[in-house]
């Protein structure tokens, strides 16, 4: 189905941000998305190190991870953002066929592996965990939320993250070891951020507008 019913996305760079400012941006773009004053956007960003803890667990828990911490409205647990990682919001107004979250979050999962691959890396999906992996280890996480059926947050992928920082707490509620980066599956050689992002960019909206 077609989630997006613009043909291309209102793409937003932000850059080396805060979660905070990205977060204030967001917020303000899905008020004037849902009130029809926007169009659909795709935010793109890296953030500066920060815990994000979703619905499905408590921010206090995470106190002694030794970073801020932000209890947020997306599914899931809690997930690390930081440099090296492209995070992807797809800020989307759904429409009738298209107000399905299930097969919204398969189209991310579709796009990020559409993403991977196109770096000659065998990405893949995992029946138990919603994400993108490569060889059994997660390499993207995928938490949304909906407003007035406006999506918002979206996805986390590893380009070059530290990876270290997953071992401080249960990413996603798996073992840390189970996180991967694409510079690692690709044996050290990061690709170029720039290039992820705008292969995020094309797949992530290709699958959003395509027809089924």
């Amino acid at each position: 189905m077609r989630f997006s019913r613009s043909d291309d996305l209102q793409v937003l760079d932000l850059g080396r941000t805060t979660y905070e400012h990205a977060d204030k941006l967001m917020l303000e773009l899905v008020d004037r998305i849902v009130a029809d004053d926007a169009p659909d956007h795709l935010l793109l960003a890296e953030f500066d190190p920060v815990l994000t803890v979703g619905r499905g667990a408590g921010a206090e828990a995470y106190s002694a991870v030794g970073l801020p911490v932000h209890e947020i409205s997306r599914g899931g647990k809690a997930t690390f953002h930081g440099p090296g990682q492209l995070v992807a919001y797809p800020l989307i107004k759904l429409h009738d066929k298209a107000r399905d979250l299930h097969a919204y979050l398969h189209a991310l999962e579709e796009g990020l592996i559409r993403t991977v691959s196109s770096f000659d890396l065998p990405a893949s999906r995992d029946p138990r965990n919603t994400g993108c992996w490569i060889d059994g280890h997660k390499v993207a996480s995928i938490g949304v939320a909906v407003r007035k059926w406006v999506t918002y947050h979206g996805i986390a992928l590893n380009v070059s993250t530290d990876l270290s920082w997953f071992r401080r707490f249960d990413p996603c509620g798996l073992e840390p070891d189970l996180m991967t980066s694409m510079e690692r599956a690709r044996h050290g050689q990061a690709p170029d951020m720039e290039q992820v992002k705008q292969a995020v960019a094309k797949h992530l909206q290709e699958v959003l507008r395509e027809q089924s």
